[in-house]
């Protein structure tokens, strides 16, 4: 478990927990198994489950390569519920008319994330398959129960109620201790890595915490880099992160892919979604799978790129007045927040404890005792690097 120089474990970032573990299973049925491990990046073509839901046909494995150019609605039947129902996962396909690279986009891996969801939309909206080379495979609402819940973590019965982050699972399991450890197998598996060679993996801050427009991303990859570099947006954090993240298993099979933070949860942010739409059709573009001008990109936004990271943990509770906003630079020792209790009395301040800029904070007014309250980036000397935050 790797802490940063304060004591701050990278799971505190974005409130996130570790994922429960995902064995095997006795008794597991042997052919619900195949069938979710069957493809592993192999072409076995687009199976149809016979049934249409709001007029889009049911799939439970997609080849891009048997269908023809145009644009594509499917529901992909995921993991069942208790019900026995199935959690259906939208796809959107658009194949152009010339054969070309394939990009998968993905977003709702965490429930409470809006922008992402909306960034994808307003960039198939610019599509246009007849004057395009190759395919853009959207998968927007990945994880059904938490969004519908607009929470983080998948809501998962087996064990009375457990939430799990399912951006601690992937590649997934099929044959795994929970309904989300199968679901994000079954989702990789027969849609994503079949059907990508490059991947962008769009988030938000968590409920409570709003962040610039920012990515996480393996800098020291160069496909990842050149795309990153595409994006007009504030933030870069350079950090492997932990290798249970999707960014990371599309990476560990070879598909280059990096996750950006699109502002803050459970809302629209139109400033931050144009600067991430803006920068996909640049990669887009520098792929060749649509033509046109690149567009603004990191050096003209003058992107800081930072490879460590810091953090404020609240030791009172109380109510939090922020002095410092997001993308400010601070020095170390200055105090970017204070707390009240219902007197009015200071309880505390906090300070700065590195020079850097200011990359995420509360946006909840109040706070107990050990809540993250301020993350800041670092630049530092090449591989000096101490990944304590992530997706």
């Amino acid at each position: 478990m790797t802490k940063s120089a304060d004591g701050v474990d990278r799971r505190d970032f974005m409130f996130l927990a570790a994922a429960a573990g995902a064995g095997l299973v006795a008794g597991a049925a042997p052919a619900a198994a195949e069938a979710a491990a069957a493809g592993a990046g192999a072409s076995t073509g687009t199976v149809y489950t016979g049934d249409v839901v709001q007029g889009k046909k049911v799939i439970s494995a997609l080849d891009v390569a048997d269908l023809e150019p145009g644009r594509h609605h499917f529901f992909f039947e995921g993991v069942q519920m208790v019900s026995g129902k199935a959690w259906y996962v939208s796809i959107v396909v658009v194949k152009g008319a010339r054969p070309g690279k394939r990009v998968l986009l993905t977003s709702g891996v965490h429930g409470d994330e809006i922008s992402p969801m909306h960034t994808i939309h307003l960039v198939l909206d610019q599509l246009d398959f007849q004057s395009m080379s190759g395919t853009v495979v959207a998968v927007t609402d990945v994880s059904g129960p938490a969004i519908e819940a607009m929470a983080r973590r998948w809501p998962n019965s087996g064990r009375g109620i457990d939430l799990i982050d399912i951006n601690r699972e992937w590649p997934g399991n099929p044959n795994g201790g929970s309904a989300a450890a199968r679901h994000a197998a079954a989702l990789f598996e027969r849609v994503f890595r079949p059907n990508a060679d490059f991947a962008i993996d769009f988030h938000t801050a968590a409920t409570g915490m709003d962040m610039t427009a920012f990515h996480l991303a393996r800098m020291d990859l160069p496909e990842v880099k050149a795309m990153v570099d595409l994006y007009p947006v504030e933030q870069v954090f350079d950090d492997p992160a932990y290798p249970t993240l999707l960014a990371n298993a599309l990476i560990d099979v070879g598909i280059p892919s990096f996750t950006p933070e699109v502002g803050k949860s459970r809302s629209l942010e139109p400033e931050r979604i144009a600067m991430f739409v803006e920068g996909t059709m640049n990669v887009l573009k520098h792929h060749g799978i649509v033509e046109g001008a690149i567009g603004r990109t990191a050096a003209d936004a003058g992107t800081f790129v930072a490879t460590i990271t810091a953090a404020i943990l609240t030791t009172h509770g109380g109510f939090i007045e922020l002095l410092a906003d997001l993308n400010e630079e601070v020095a170390e020792g200055q105090v970017v927040a204070r707390q009240r209790n219902t007197f009015g009395e200071e309880v505390a301040s906090y300070a700065s404890p590195v020079a850097g800029k200011v990359a995420a904070r509360r946006t909840d007014a109040t706070a107990e005792p050990g809540t993250p309250l301020m993350f800041f980036l670092v630049k530092a000397p090449e591989h000096a690097i101490d990944p304590s935050f992530s997706e």
